[in-house]
């Protein structure tokens, strides 16, 4: 009991120290790590050793991957890349379902584009939709920001399922994270375009801040902003053809052979690896780099990435230090003797990161902090398969979106850029996040039927 009361005490640590002492997740991290190897009663030495140990292992894995995704997602987003996405799922469905077309555009730019930026970039788009078809902005901006939100949850290469899966021990195995993830994200997407829809004919009062809302003419001057937009192809080649390749490197693998044991296998061995895969995404990026000094322009897009993805391979970096700590503690044991009675298997780690993610705010630091601590509990929760830490990624996955409120900084990107009153954004924004969380987790519950 004693050990489980540490392992409480340690989340609360983690939640509060963020929260209330405005402590970097990295910094909560790290110190969790030495707390719980001193309060466990490991061997001063051996502390230090498997932190350094943890730290490292986590980011020599997923490290290279997290930052080759993130310089990509930049490139997207500064190139109007995202744009070309938005009008081709237009042109494809047309403007008779004006949510599902939201949705969808959103599902596809959060693959490589964090949330908080695809929203703010495809707000006037969005907002030209709502005034060419008289429908609501807040429907309009639900079905947006949970498509958005969807896929950054539950599709690699975005950092926190990948460093969900590399605590899990899926780093050779993201072609099957992807595969999965994305029919888990699109039955999300779906629950919150279904709850968009109760909004689309309601007329909202939005905030006024002395501006009027943004109108087709305002998206054909952001359009204008970014010059020459990239075709269809150049726009979504970065992001499908890494994804096919890890997808088919994971099949060529298979123990049918199905691609033969010559140069085809083993090209696609090479090719599929999650490094090599982005590296091929990076070089199809760089066509869409458009200015007279394209080396440049590159470095600076290369620069922005990099800060973007220091916080996150940092906090990464702890998760794996704080999980390896963890590992070496008789907590496994105790806890996967008690918890396999419960008979609660995928539902333990979506409860512990929807209750991290709500407590805390990040998606991110959800995904990290729950894969880290379930990870020696796998074995114990009948969970210590492939599939089964596919599934596992998948429920913290469902958790870390349950639900997005006020700490939450994606909540008040939301709330701001479509000028929705709070207690509206509540009504609208959180309790469709909420509806996301549980709409996912009862389709992995459901896929462990199938496939466990």
């Amino acid at each position: 009991m004693l050990l489980v009361m540490i392992l409480v005490a340690l989340i609360a640590f983690i939640v509060l120290s963020t929260t209330r002492l405005k402590l970097h997740p990295f910094l909560a991290l790290l110190a969790a790590a030495f707390i719980a190897g001193f309060a466990y009663q490991l061997p001063s030495a051996e502390i230090v050793k498997t932190i350094n140990a943890g730290f490292g292992n986590i980011l020599g894995y997923i490290g290279i991957v997290i930052v080759l995704g993130t310089i990509i997602g930049v490139i997207l987003e500064r190139s109007g890349a995202a744009i070309t996405m938005a009008e081709t799922v237009i042109k494809l469905l047309g403007e008779r379902f004006p949510t599902l077309t939201m949705s969808i555009i959103g599902y596809l730019v959060s693959i490589p584009v964090f949330c908080d930026s695809g929203f703010v970039i495809l707000n006037s788009l969005k907002n030209a939709l709502a005034a060419r078809m008289k429908v609501s902005v807040v429907a309009m901006s639900v079905a947006l920001a949970t498509g958005l939100y969807a896929t950054h949850t539950f599709v690699p290469p975005t950092p926190g399922p990948i460093a969900a899966a590399g605590n899990l021990g899926l780093e050779n195995s993201l072609g099957l994270v992807i595969a999965v993830g994305l029919v888990v994200a699109f039955v999300t997407a779906m629950a919150g375009m279904w709850w968009a829809n109760r909004f689309i004919g309601k007329d909202i009062a939005l905030e006024d801040d002395g501006l009027p809302l943004p109108a087709a003419e305002d998206f054909a001057e952001l359009k204008a902003r970014y010059g020459k937009l990239p075709s269809a192809f150049q726009a979504f080649a970065p992001i499908f053809v890494p994804i096919l390749l890890i997808c088919l490197g994971s099949i060529a693998v298979f123990p049918s052979k199905p691609f033969g044991e010559g140069i085809v296998l083993s090209s696609l061995i090479f090719l599929g690896q999650p490094v090599v895969a982005l590296l091929v995404g990076l070089a199809l990026a760089c066509t869409l780099l458009k200015s007279a000094d394209k080396r440049k322009e590159f470095h600076d897009h290369v620069v922005e990435g990099l800060l973007s993805a220091a916080p996150i391979l940092l906090i990464t970096g702890a998760g794996g230090a704080f999980g390896a700590i963890l590992k070496i503690t008789p907590l496994g044991d105790y806890l996967g003797s008690t918890l396999s009675g419960l008979g609660i298997g995928l539902f333990m780690p979506f409860v512990v990161a929807a209750a991290l993610k709500s407590a805390q705010g990040s998606t991110t630091v959800a995904l990290v902090t729950t894969s880290a601590l379930v990870a020696p509990l796998l074995g114990q929760l009948g969970l210590d398969s492939e599939m089964g830490r596919v599934l596992t990624v998948m429920a913290i996955g469902a958790g870390a979106m349950t639900v997005s409120h006020a700490n939450d900084s994606f909540f008040w990107v939301v709330t701001q850029f479509s000028r929705m009153p709070v207690a509206v954004a509540y009504r609208a924004q959180t309790v469709a996040t909420l509806i996301q969380g549980i709409a996912g987790i009862i389709t992995v519950w459901l896929l462990s039927l199938v496939l466990l």
